[in-house]
């Protein structure tokens, strides 16, 4: 791509579904975000348009006409985003049915997503996407599997970032908890493997995401 996409290509990028890529826009718009390679449009019906990686780095790239403080305040303006619990929020989404049909309507998505964007259509091994979100793609598995989070002072699930920069590291209360979460993990298609905090003594799961 040589040109940046316009204003109105850029608006419709970034409305899109952050887990499936999938587009919301005029015929034109789509057909022209089709040209330049930033979409794609889904052979089967009800031929839906997505991004493509390139469309995703655009995405998720900073605007660079933005002043700082727009780009600083952007996060908070994302009303009606779905964003996987990770535990431990302060300020976490509201429970219930609604939230659970989020959390299967994701799923559902990203399992979509690894479908259309793994070579071999794979859908029981972590897309790109996964692999640059770790955090929140370890979060949704386990969400999407039924596991409880850690509420602000309760037991549950914690996703963390680690020092490895390929693996993300998931707390729990007790052991239970995290054979839970490693079985969960193995089956969304991740290496999962128990290890003892040589300061704490606390235990573990270091998890990464397989590759082929």
């Amino acid at each position: 791509m040589t040109r940046p996409p316009t204003a109105a290509q850029r608006r419709v990028i970034d409305a899109a579904d952050p887990v499936t890529g999938r587009l919301r826009g005029t015929e034109a718009q789509l057909a022209a975000l089709v040209g330049r390679g930033l979409a794609f449009r889904h052979p089967r019906p009800p031929h839906d348009h997505f991004l493509t990686p390139a469309g995703h780095r655009i995405r998720e790239a900073e605007p660079e006409a933005e002043p700082a403080a727009a780009v600083v305040d952007a996060p908070r303006a994302e009303t009606g985003v779905f964003t996987a619990r990770v535990g431990g929020e302060e300020e976490p989404p509201d429970g219930g049915p609604s939230r659970v049909r989020e959390v299967h309507s994701a799923w559902q998505g990203l399992l979509e997503l690894r479908r259309m964007t793994n070579p071999d259509g794979a859908v029981d091994r972590p897309c790109g996407w996964e692999r640059t979100h770790l955090v929140q793609a370890a979060a949704l598995a386990l969400e999407a599997a039924g596991h409880p989070p850690a509420g602000a002072d309760a037991g549950g699930y914690r996703v963390r970032a680690s020092p490895q920069p390929d693996a993300i590291a998931v707390q729990g209360p007790d052991e239970g908890t995290l054979r839970a979460c490693a079985a969960t993990l193995e089956k969304a298609g991740w290496h999962a493997s128990e290890h003892t905090d040589p300061r704490s003594r606390t235990r573990y799961l270091l998890a990464s995401p397989r590759r082929v």
